[in-house]
């Protein structure tokens, strides 16, 4: 098995490629051998050649923003990093929740943390988040400013890992991601029998069906951990959530973390899901749809489609609201591996793919007749706006500030 960054990106294999217009990182990334790699894995490590391609040309034309592949961090999957780093990231979350919060207080009277700040944007900007225009570029934003925010703010010297869904996919429940432990992000919830899980009108099987939790999560380093914002008329939780005093879900609802790990859920993002979505889709429309599951796939037991099927994982409250998702530290693994699966699908084709927008879905918000380069990501309290193009760009983009790859 390959495991390090030179493995990654032998010179040797860098066929028709100037390799000295860039220079490498020389640090290893050692990867867990309990995981070997999949048909994903297999794919980015041979799409680094392509990688290095465009950013010779970026460099070659002065447009990579001093962003070079000798710079660039590393993202990695979160059972590769060592115990004591998942441990490091895992108090660099619990300090955002003690920091206080920079959003308005009289808005937002539940946000109690730094940390809520980011649930605070997210259920009021939901919807623009998640139009055609902004699912994929805002989000990555929204994550670096997390990254930014754990970095800066509490002292966090690595950068926002990923999750692998296929590494989980069979069990879940027992992954160093969700099994409970200290280097966890916690484990499952008390068994609820008011949960059965999430309605998925128009598919078949038309629920992901509970995984047995749904209650309080009484585990790991999130046992503790206090809800604030929501819930709001979105929510999946059951009844015996308590409802938020304020009807758009801002006022103050402390109460405990809720959660169901799902393995129904986990499956619909299967290795062999994703590399078909990066493979099968060389335009965005099609890649966009395949991604939200639409049209609903056919003869599929776990037919979700991916964005759906890892926000489910684990949720319940606040993870199964889709306004308030990022309440629960699993929403920004998930995203961030949404971010690496569209950085993979780009870079097959960066001439053609890197700022290619979808035209719509019938079960996401749309814009449409706006011109892409006059539209501007406005994150308010948590970060300046940038243009929409710029977010999609992380070799270069936001004036040099995104400057990363995927391991």
């Amino acid at each position: 098995m390959r495991t390090t960054w030179s493995a990654l990106l032998l010179p040797s294999l860098l066929a028709g490629v100037r390799g000295a217009a860039v220079k490498l990182p020389r640090t290893e990334y050692t990867r867990n051998p309990n995981y070997p790699l999949d048909v994903v894995d297999k794919l980015e490590e041979a799409t680094m050649p392509k990688v290095e391609e465009w950013l010779t040309k970026k460099i070659s034309a002065g447009a990579n923003n001093n962003c070079t592949l000798e710079n660039a961090v590393v993202r990695r999957e979160w059972s590769d990093l060592p115990e004591t780093e998942r441990q490091e990231y895992v108090a660099a979350i619990k300090c955002l929740m003690k920091l206080p919060p920079k959003s308005d207080k009289e808005r937002f009277p539940g946000a109690m943390s730094r940390y809520d700040d980011f649930v605070a944007y997210h259920m009021t900007h939901a919807m623009q988040l998640h139009d055609n225009y902004h699912l994929f570029g805002a989000h990555k934003y929204y994550v670096w400013l997390f990254e930014e925010a754990l970095r800066n703010e509490c002292g966090y010297k690595g950068y926002q890992p990923y999750m692998n869904y296929d590494r989980y996919s069979e069990d879940p429940l027992h992954s160093p991601l969700l099994n409970g432990n200290a280097s966890s992000l916690g484990g499952n919830g008390e068994p609820d029998p008011a949960y059965k899980g999430i309605p998925q009108f128009g598919r078949s099987p038309n629920i992901i069906k509970t995984g047995g939790g749904g209650g309080c999560v009484t585990e790991g380093p999130f046992s503790d951990m206090v809800v604030s914002l929501g819930p709001t008329s979105m929510s999946t939780a059951p009844s015996t959530v308590k409802k938020n005093p304020r009807s758009d879900g801002t006022g103050a609802n402390p109460r405990c973390l809720r959660r169901d790990v799902n393995r129904n859920a986990a499956m619909g993002a299967t290795a062999d899901r994703a590399f078909t979505l990066i493979n099968d889709h060389p335009d965005m429309d099609g890649f966009y749809n395949t991604l939200l599951g639409t049209p609903a796939p056919k003869n599929d037991p776990y037919p979700w489609g991916i964005h759906t099927a890892g926000h489910y994982i684990a949720a319940v409250d606040p993870g199964g609201d889709p306004m308030t998702s990022p309440g629960d530290p699993l929403f920004y693994f998930h995203h961030t591996a949404l971010d690496r699966l569209w950085w993979i699908w780009q870079m097959q084709d960066p001439e053609a793919r890197l700022h290619a927008i979808p035209s719509g879905n019938m079960s996401m918000p749309m814009k449409r007749a706006v011109d892409p380069h006059d539209v501007m990501v406005d994150m308010e309290w948590l970060g300046p706006p940038i243009k929409l193009l710029e977010t999609h760009d992380q070799l270069g983009g936001n004036g040099g500030a995104f400057c990363y790859i995927y391991v």
